[in-house]
């Protein structure tokens, strides 16, 4: 297995034949936070796309080393070098009952590319598709880069009757506030299909016994229960009441591990925790933005202490990072992977030579997005007062901060990339750090703007050769680096405990839901 395999992102439920013979089981999995929404096209969420790949499927997925394989597609070519041709698999039937044909696909990514569309930027290459029989269709692209295939692996195949008869054909945005009829219902071809939807409560998939592919699972009924409070989930987990839990709460690892009916699993996800910074002319006050200042970005960097971040709050098992990626994405370099020391009285010099000293600002956080963000959050903010700086934070829940982001309407904020589907640098410099234009900077939520990194990236987009490519986009980073676009704090720790119910579980640094992986029930 790859040490993309040890790098955990977020769980790949599946599960394994186990006792499927002598008789069908519940799991009850209890998570931090609920999803946000049925809608795949929703919201770019690593865990909303997770919990969903138990619904939905793409044409083609990742195996368990993360080659591409075969999945609504089951073959597909690259033709003149202009467009992608699928040949699609016949027999595949939606929740519903109805067949999945070219005109379900065709549906599916013109609603994926829509410029309203949150996931537009996982699919930057894209046109244009065209049925060309019922189980032909052919995408036409703006490069041949194979990337193409890893961007839609998030793309995910709806029943184009069922969006029309239920008129939801454009996707709906969870950061604007936008809903659907697609928010709370779901019908895909994936192995389970949804049985209710009770929003901040319970969330209940049954097992489609008709899915195309083979089943390897003993489970029937996956209820997904949203628990906030740790305390609260780490009670239900040890009482029974859920079999399993996300987000362990990692200064609670010890206690957990020491208990015999209780295991867990804790490692290092692919993601990496950032602060950004709004880089508007003005700011949403009509202030003189000072964070155009590199001067002030660098003296705020300078402030930071990430090894006493992560001595202190994440308790060890975070990874202090300079680098925009972790090492296991392409794309990473180890040169660019460095970062000082947390000095907050050279910060304040610094700060007072950018004529800033004293700076006011709104740093808006998330309780309930990245590890422990609550509590790194009072932490920098701590360190970022005793270099002259005046921080006041912002904290709610993404339901109630996603919006401010998204509208620019913050002045520092924090923000997670895992750099999915692809893998790749391209992910994060397509979406996050290029200038927003077209599907290009989707997730450029603080309006910064570099022609260099520009061009840089819209050439990665369109070679071939993927040496040339990683050049390019290390090329890119380094001046994402200097620039202080964003300040890298760490690649974040995560964990799950089980109780004794659950026999195994496969931990993935992908999104994916994996029906060839171990998670299996015993009584």
């Amino acid at each position: 297995m790859s040490v993309l395999k040890k790098a955990v992102a977020v769980l790949a439920l599946s599960l394994s034949l186990g006792a499927m013979a002598a008789h069908a089981e519940t799991v009850k999995w209890g998570s931090r936070a609920d999803i946000y929404s049925l809608d795949p096209n929703s919201i770019p969420s690593t865990s909303n796309l997770a919990f969903l790949n138990h619904i939905y499927e793409s044409l083609v997925r990742y195996d368990k080393t993360f080659q591409l394989q075969p999945a609504l597609a089951t073959e597909w070519e690259l033709v003149d070098g202009k467009f992608w041709r699928f040949k699609l698999r016949e027999g595949v039937k939606f929740h519903n009952g109805a067949e999945m044909t070219a005109d379900d696909v065709v549906a599916s990514f013109k609603r994926a590319a829509d410029p309203a569309s949150p996931l537009k930027g996982n699919m930057p290459l894209f046109k244009d598709i065209r049925k060309i029989d019922d189980y032909t269709v052919e995408v036409d692209v703006s490069a041949t880069s194979s990337l193409f295939l890893n961007d839609i692996t998030n793309i995910f195949v709806f029943d184009a009757d069922w969006l029309k008869d239920n008129n939801t054909e454009k996707p709906s945005d969870y950061a604007l506030g936008v809903e659907g009829y697609a928010t709370s219902h779901a019908n895909g071809t994936g192995p389970f299909m949804l049985e209710s939807r009770s929003p901040d409560s319970k969330t209940v998939l049954l097992v489609n016994d008709q899915w195309w592919d083979e089943k390897h699972h003993n489970v029937d009924r996956l209820e997904f229960i949203p628990i906030t409070s740790a305390a609260t989930r780490i009670a239900a987990l040890l009482s029974g009441e859920v079999d399993l839990i996300d987000s362990a709460p990692i200064q609670d690892l010890e206690r957990l591990k020491a208990d015999p009916n209780i295991n867990v699993m804790n490692l290092t996800e692919l993601r990496t925790v950032f602060i950004g910074f709004n880089r508007n002319e003005t700011l949403p006050s009509g202030a003189p933005n000072p964070f155009n200042d590199l001067r002030v970005r660098q003296a705020f960097e300078t402030a930071i202490d990430r090894d006493l971040i992560n001595q202190r709050i994440m308790r060890g098992l975070a990874r202090p990072s300079g680098s925009l990626i972790a090492p296991d994405i392409a794309g990473y370099s180890a040169a660019l992977d460095t970062y000082e020391p947390g000095d907050t009285a050279k910060a304040a010099a610094m700060l007072k030579e950018a004529g800033a000293e004293g700076l006011p600002f709104t740093y808006t956080c998330m309780n309930d997005e990245s590890i422990n963000e609550e509590d790194w959050c009072q932490g920098i903010s701590n360190m970022l007062s005793r270099a002259g700086f005046q921080p006041t934070i912002d904290m709610a829940p993404r339901a109630v901060q996603s919006p401010k982001r998204t509208k620019g309407e913050t002045e520092v904020f924090n923000i997670s990339w895992a750099n999915e589907p692809t893998l790749d640098a391209f992910s994060l410099l397509s979406q996050v750090l290029a200038t927003r234009e077209g599907t290009f900077g989707v997730s450029n939520y603080g309006g910064w703007s570099e022609p260099e990194l520009d061009a840089l990236v819209h050439k990665a987009a369109e070679v071939s050769d993927p040496a040339e490519r990683l050049a390019l986009e290390e090329q890119a980073l380094r001046i994402a680096k200097e620039q202080v676009l964003l300040i890298p704090l760490h690649q974040q720790p995560i964990a799950w405990a089980t109780t004794k119910h659950i026999e195994s579980i496969d931990v993935r640094a992908d999104n994916k839901a994996r029906h060839w992986f171990t998670m299996a029930t015993t009584e």
